[in-house]
């Protein structure tokens, strides 16, 4: 589960790369799943994107299957 950090502007999450809780911002991005054109602005899903601010690892969750 992420908690604020009050200390720093953004949140700690567990990294399984620092295989530690570490600071990440963390974004929302919109993202077109469809490679098909004509059905490209009907795909469109949120995606939470967290960073480690630590080690620089990614990871994303479409919303939608949160």
């Amino acid at each position: 589960m992420a908690t604020t950090d009050d200390s720093f502007d953004g949140m700690t999450e567990h990294c399984d790369a620092c295989e530690a809780d570490t600071l990440h911002e963390v974004s929302v991005q919109i993202r077109t799943e469809s490679l098909k054109e004509e059905n490209a602005q009907f795909s469109r899903e949120p995606y939470r994107v967290a960073e480690c601010q630590h080690c620089g690892e990614r990871h994303s969750q479409r919303m939608n299957n949160a």
